[in-house]
């Protein structure tokens, strides 16, 4: 729909609503229309006025979700280069602090001491036989009706799903682990936001895929065990979501690169 200028409508309208409340001859009669005709010219003009105003040249309904998405992937890269800068200076820190302890036996010593406990934290690649579990949502749509119909929510992975099976590989012996090649150390949370996976800032879409290093066998039957890998496992029966267990001769998890900064923290007892 077009707009015109606002005085332009308020001119035809205010011809129109004149012509009407003009003094009929004798003789014709005046229905109650003619009283109500001029009142809703005069409505109808103010609001495509207000609209018009409004409007400035542009469609009032226009479809804002390419703004969106362009506002998402900016967002991303800032994220990226942000981490990639965080990454060279930790490398320029520790280059430092290197070059340090050749001179000061008091850093030597805290650096060997963190060194021995680098691969325990998740700070170095680790290698080896293990499994690898993928999650994925069902192809299938909720489209059928009826009170047995699928909804929404049984057709996707859920942070439930993602977690009781990180939690069932760690109960199986997992000496490492990685979710969509990220590298899950003890303070790493899992998110899910819709049907989209967060880790460490990182958005993922499924299939999710999950990597343990470890004895296959027994994480294999950790899993089995798992009550809500039981559940999902039905879910995959019922719904049509996808899982699939991998044994991994030889897989490779990388070492984790992100901060190790703690917000808070509490001694257990």
């Amino acid at each position: 729909m077009e707009y015109t200028t606002g005085t332009p409508s308020w001119r035809l309208v205010m011809r129109r609503a004149l012509r009407v409340l003009r003094p009929r001859r004798r003789g014709q009669r005046q229905g109650k229309w003619s009283i109500g005709v001029p009142l809703i010219a005069l409505a109808a003009g103010l609001l495509f006025t207000t609209s018009a105003t409004t409007a400035d040249g542009t469609a009032l309904r226009d479809d804002r979700r390419p703004q969106l998405a362009q506002l998402i992937t900016d967002k991303r890269e800032r994220l990226d280069e942000r981490d990639k800068e965080a990454a060279e200076l930790r490398a320029r820190v520790d280059a430092e602090s290197q070059r340090y302890a050749e001179v000061n036996q008091p850093v030597k010593e805290a650096r060997q001491r963190a060194d021995a406990m680098r691969e325990q934290a998740g700070f170095t690649a680790l290698g080896g036989p293990g499994l690898t579990v993928t999650l994925n949502d069902s192809s299938r749509r909720p489209t059928d009706t009826g009170p047995d119909a699928p909804q929404n929510d049984d057709l996707v992975v859920h942070q439930g799903d993602v977690q009781a099976v990180v939690n069932a590989l760690w109960a199986g012996g997992a000496e490492a682990m990685s979710i969509m090649d990220v590298r899950v150390i003890s303070t790493s949370a899992v998110r899910c936001v819709g049907n989209t996976l967060l880790l460490h800032g990182q958005v993922f879409s499924p299939p999710f895929t999950i990597t343990a290093i470890g004895e296959p066998m027994a994480m294999r039957r950790a899993l089995e065990s798992s009550e809500g890998v039981q559940q999902f496992r039905a879910a995959v029966a019922d719904f049509g979501l996808g899982y699939t267990e991998t044994v991994e001769r030889n897989v490779t998890v990388r070492a984790y690169d992100g901060s190790s900064d703690l917000r808070s923290a509490e001694v257990t007892e």
